[in-house]
């Protein structure tokens, strides 16, 4: 099964099973995969776990 890396607008990623529907609030980032591909991508690019909102406070 490939996955989808998508992000909200807080920035914050996750994965989506391809072919799925997102949910409101979430975009395609992109990069698409494996489980593992995916996830490796998220580690190397969400360096900053902090969601937008608190990181513009």
């Amino acid at each position: 099964m490939d996955y989808h890396v998508v992000v909200n607008h807080e920035e914050q990623y996750s994965i989506w099973p391809d072919g799925r529907d997102l949910p409101d609030g979430w975009r395609h980032e992109g990069a698409r995969g494996t489980r593992e591909d995916c996830l490796a991508h998220i580690d190397r690019v969400w360096t900053d776990l902090c969601p937008l909102s608190a990181r513009r406070s």
